[in-house]
């Protein structure tokens, strides 16, 4: 149902609404998880470096998207906490015009590119063509992944957090047997491990449309309503463009940085793909709270409740960084035992450089949990161009990490790479949000 952010006890309003987006993104980094795990178990460790290898090219395009999806979602945000219900119902058709489009270029744009990508960065020969058979299957399935996120997004700006999760779980269960199914009985390696996660996440976002075109029929278009406005457009791309952006310029650096990474050989990039896939898993909750604030920035800001957006940043900020304390002390005593749900126990090397990976980049999550809210906050206020920069400073961190040092210290430079580009990031942020916070208090009091 739709939830208004603009009244009422700020700190349980963030934490219902952010609860339902952690769960839903667990799910969905759960299976992406469980592909990776069985991939690993019952293909082979090549099969699994073969997967890892695509990594940040998936997070370049995928990333991509999601900026976008999420994007969009804040100009809706911001119409509903204004309650302009027709600004609403315009916004979200041209959001969904904007991904149809959007959908179709970057379908052809990777079809025809995704080979040369895969060899310019260096793809080991012996996992070349598993790679590409998986990740050529990804982004033929964009238009799923552009459907449900921008469904998701959508249902977010209007205060509802539960209706993608309800659906997210099920294709994520739905996954799981399709990958058992795919791979052990079928025999389909990596392809069907690629075809399960599209698919299902395809049944996830028609159900997820399904299930919102009878339950809000206030969000059904009438004529006026579905014409191409391109003021609204234009506004859309404004801000969605630096977000999906942002995460572009970001994925950048993990591409050259995954280049280095293929360099060192096929455990190295095993080792650093189950580490990935844990460390993306554990750190939802926090992107998850940043998502919270953008909407929860995106509502306020539309009814001018700016003391409500103040008190919202400081609670963020003390929740999120208690968690990535906790999430540390995990990752400390556990990251070994975890590094077996990916690869035999005999495989002594690739889970001790899994270990590694995980302890050094938990030890700064508290830095990275900062730079997701930050980020998010600054993007819900409608400032999304300004998170570019942070982007480019991760990418700058990352990029000379891969070409300059990973030559002198080896698989140690790619572990210190991400807390690097953290910092990078966060020391950008941060003075961003402290101004626009003066300037929001500034306007705040003069209409007073």
């Amino acid at each position: 149902m739709e939830k208004d952010l603009t009244q009422g006890n700020t700190l349980k309003l963030i934490i219902q609404f952010c609860i339902p987006l952690i769960g839903g993104a667990l799910f969905q980094q759960f299976y992406n998880i469980v592909d990776t795990m069985i991939v690993g178990q019952f293909v082979g460790v090549d099969a699994l470096a073969a997967v890892g290898a695509t990594g940040s090219l998936n997070f370049l395009v995928i990333g991509f998207t999601l900026g976008l999806t999420n994007g969009f979602g804040i100009p809706i945000a911001q119409a509903f906490g204004a309650k302009k219900h027709n600004l609403v119902l315009n916004t979200i058709t041209n959001a969904v015009y904007l991904c149809i489009a959007f959908a179709i270029v970057l379908t052809t744009l990777m079809h025809f590119t995704t080979y040369n990508i895969l060899e310019i960065m260096q793809t080991p020969s012996n996992i070349m063509q598993d790679s590409y058979n998986y990740i050529i299957i990804i982004f033929y399935g964009l238009t799923c992944t552009l459907a449900y996120n921008i469904l998701a997004s959508i249902s977010r700006a209007l205060g509802d957090s539960q209706t993608p999760l309800k659906f997210l779980i099920l294709s994520s269960v739905l996954n799981i047997f399709l990958d058992l199914f795919m791979i052990i009985n079928l025999h389909m390696g990596v392809r069907g491990a690629a075809i399960a996660t599209i698919f299902s996440q395809g049944v996830s976002a028609v159900l997820c449309f399904i299930y919102m075109w009878h339950k809000y029929p206030n969000l059904r278009f009438n004529k006026g309503t579905r014409k191409i406005r391109i003021p609204i457009v234009l506004n859309l791309l404004k801000i969605a463009l630096p977000m999906a952006l942002q995460y572009s310029i970001t994925a950048v650096g993990t591409v050259i940085l995954q280049t280095a990474v293929n360099s060192l050989g096929s455990a190295k990039v095993a080792a650093i793909a189950a580490g990935q896939k844990l460390q993306m898993f554990f750190t939802q909750p926090m992107d998850m709270l940043g998502a919270t604030m953008a909407t929860f920035c995106g509502q306020n800001f539309g009814a001018k409740k700016y003391d409500r957006i103040f008190k919202g940043i400081k609670e963020s900020m003390i929740m999120v960084v208690i968690y990535a304390v906790l999430a540390f002390v995990f990752m400390y005593f556990c990251g070994k035992y975890l590094a077996l749900l990916f690869v035999d126990s005999s495989e002594t090397g690739i889970i001790a450089d899994t270990q590694s990976f995980l302890v050094i980049n938990s030890t700064f999550y508290f830095v990275l949990g900062i730079l997701f809210v930050s980020r998010n906050i600054i993007q819900g206020l409608g400032k999304s161009a300004l998170t570019m920069l942070a982007g480019a400073a991760e990418l700058i961190a990352r990029s000379v990490i891969a070409l300059i040092f990973v030559n002198y210290w080896g698989f140690n430079a790619i572990l210190s790479a991400n807390p690097i580009a953290w910092f990078a990031a966060v020391v950008i942020l941060i003075p961003t949000l402290l101004i626009m916070m003066k300037n929001i208090k500034k306007e705040s009091l003069e209409t007073i």
